[in-house]
């Protein structure tokens, strides 16, 4: 029998608006190997994964599995083909058990109709085993770790029989020691004659797991061969058809007056949980602060309170000699906060409106925009050409409606308009999440460039901890909603030493967390 699981034989999609989504498109992959599937955003990886898994139909191609042609027409079907899909966001219902959730879809029947609870529970603990994936059976979803999150979507597909998983950026939000755990379920997975097709912009974690790689740039292959062979910058050249210079240079400064100050800051949310329990900080001119965390340690939290998305229930925040704890977003603007938020669709643009509406929407209403008490569309339209040039913003006019843009450039546009807001204080709340590795090292060097060559503070949240290491000068973690460690030189410490700290195994003094107050 051949080794080949799985091939994808010059599948061609055309979207209804004439946009060409793959190309003669080929991804062939063997029994038990990991394979990288790899591409910026907008390469066509989604969609060649959603025409295996029955979401999107092809104009034209085959699909062999095990050596048959199979016709997919729903997901369905694909899940019967032995194929399973972990998304990158959860598809997990956060006030039903792990079992619950495991076992809908396929729910154990006792007598009358009813629900073998007992079973249920048995198959979640018999599966946990085998793959060494355990969980408790009665935990509530909304109490798991991101990493037990991961586990779950994983037993589910397992559960429903696949044989081929196609994981979406499974690395997105875990810490190294997760990442670490998730690496070796997945190689005992190949070990056993599964097969795993990878998706991550993480070129270091694709090197390190994966056997082979297939990458798309512009819906056509551009590369494939054995993974030993390449480099994250011969990676990243076949992905975006230039070298990307994953060096971020940062040269060391001396910060100046403080930007920022955060005092006992605490947040209470609508289930009456301190999210944010007594968090304090400052930041000075020319630093960057990054904040390490597990997802849903308060972060987040702390990033839309400084911005003015949320109220805090009790502390102070001051920029400059400025009290803003009060100050509605518009106020807190004119002060000097810019804002790049965690979901750039829903808090950072409309979608709807023109690339040129979203690069003026903070500033309009300025005397430079207006005339004799009217727009000035000119200004407006120079003014987004002008940013639209030096951001290297990629569109076919500025007249465009933001959301046909691809994710990194609609990232590229609210750095453009945050960047150039005259802000004293840059809040980057994921900044490259989701994100082309072009796009995001575009932005993490102009998040360096603002803050050394404008003395601007940076506050900067990321779930990606190469990137916190990289761009930021101090970092501070959070666990519960409290600062758990603070280092004031990023250069002193690595990723693992991060991850103990993030995952509450270690804890600094009340004293050296005091530190990140000065």
């Amino acid at each position: 029998m051949s080794d080949n699981v799985l091939l994808m034989n010059k599948m061609t999609k055309v979207y209804p608006n004439g946009f060409v989504a793959n190309k003669d498109v080929t991804l062939s992959v063997n029994r038990g190997e990991i394979h990288a599937l790899l591409g910026e955003n907008g390469a066509g990886k989604t969609t060649l994964m959603k025409m295996l898994f029955g979401f999107e139909r092809p104009e034209s191609g085959q699909i062999f599995i095990e050596g048959k042609e199979v016709k997919i027409k729903n997901a369905l079907e694909a899940i019967h083909l032995g194929i399973g899909m972990v998304h990158q966001h959860f598809m997990l219902v956060p006030s039903m058990t792990v079992t619950e959730n495991l076992i809908l879809g396929d729910i154990p029947r006792g007598p009358m109709f009813t629900i073998d609870s007992k079973k249920a529970v048995e198959t979640c603990i018999e599966l946990g085993k085998k793959y060494n994936m355990l969980l408790d059976p009665q935990m509530r979803v909304m109490d798991l770790s991101v990493g037990g999150k991961q586990k779950l979507e994983i037993l589910k597909a397992l559960l429903h029989g696949a044989k081929i998983l196609i994981l979406d950026e499974p690395t997105a939000v875990l810490t190294p020691q997760e990442t670490g755990e998730l690496f070796e379920t997945l190689k005992m997975l190949a070990h056993d004659g599964h097969t795993i097709i990878f998706i991550s912009h993480k070129l270091d974690e694709v090197i390190q797991i994966c056997n082979r790689y297939t990458i798309l740039r512009r819906g056509r292959v551009t590369g494939t061969g054995n993974i030993e062979s390449e480099t994250p910058s011969s990676l990243s050249a076949m992905m975006v058809g230039r070298e990307i210079d994953l060096d971020m240079h940062k040269q060391k400064t001396e910060f100046k007056e403080k930007v920022l100050e955060v005092k006992d800051l605490v947040y209470v949310n609508d289930f009456n949980k301190k999210v944010v329990n007594g968090v304090s900080f400052s930041i000075r001119a020319g630093q960057i602060l990054g904040i390490a965390a597990v997802e849903g340690n308060g972060q987040n939290e702390v990033a839309e309170i400084i911005a003015g998305l949320k109220k805090a229930s009790a502390g102070q925040t001051t920029l400059g000699c400025v009290d803003i704890t009060s100050q509605n977003i518009r106020k807190r603007r004119e002060a000097g906060v810019a804002y790049i938020p965690e979901d750039r669709m829903v808090d950072g643009c409309s979608a709807t409106s023109s690339i040129t509406d979203n690069l003026v929407a903070d500033r309009f209403f300025k005397k430079k925009f207006s005339k004799k008490g009217f727009i000035n569309k000119a200004a407006i339209e120079k003014e987004a050409e002008e940013l639209i040039e030096e951001f290297s913003v990629l569109c076919m006019s500025k007249d465009n409606p933001i959301g046909a843009l691809s994710g990194g450039n609609i990232q590229k546009v609210i750095v453009a308009r945050e960047f150039t807001s005259g802000a004293k204080l840059v809040i980057a709340n994921q900044p490259t999440r989701g994100i082309d590795v072009g796009a995001a090292e575009y932005i993490r060097h102009r998040l360096i460039d603002i803050s050394r060559e404008s003395d601007v503070g940076v506050l900067l949240v990321s779930a990606d901890l190469v990137e916190l290491l990289s761009v930021s000068d101090s970092l501070i973690v959070m666990v519960d909603g409290k600062i758990s460690a603070y280092f004031p030189d990023t250069t002193q410490v690595d990723e693992y030493m991060i991850g103990e700290y993030m995952l509450g195994v270690k804890r600094q003094t009340e004293e050296e967390i005091g530190g990140a107050l000065q």
